[in-house]
């Protein structure tokens, strides 16, 4: 989740694939796991990763645990956007997720991360 907040599929897909090649890893394996949607299983889409070295990964249709890690963030942000958040004080969906962002990458400590938010975190790696 740190990042940008939403990105549709194309430009998510090309940040990622230009943070690949950015950060060296051009020719390394990668896997790409995502649910079944239709963008995901699209010709096009899948036309791209072919392009580079990445193994697609699906979840089976109907089967959550199959990426529990992600379902279970989406479940506990959808959770908390209700309690922590008022999305009648927002002019747009960007805005509403780009404050859920931040809160979540500045404001909340993580056990699994020595509590430290995730920016404290990258910044103690050397990540700016």
């Amino acid at each position: 989740m740190y990042g940008n907040g939403i990105l549709n599929h194309k430009n998510a897909l090309n940040y990622m694939l230009n943070e690949k090649i950015k950060r060296g890893y051009k020719d390394l394996d990668t896997i790409f796991h995502t649910d079944q949607g239709s963008v995901y299983s699209s010709v096009s889409f899948n036309n791209i990763l072919n392009s580079y070295t990445i193994t697609r990964s699906m979840s089976r249709a109907g089967t959550p645990t199959d990426n529990p890690v992600i379902e279970s963030k989406n479940g506990w942000l959808k959770k908390e956007m209700y309690i922590d958040f008022d999305i009648n004080n927002y002019n747009t969906v960007q805005e509403f997720i780009d404050d859920i962002v931040y809160d979540n990458n500045n404001l909340r400590p993580s056990y699994a991360l020595n509590y430290k938010t995730p920016v404290e975190y990258r910044n103690q790696l050397g990540f700016n």
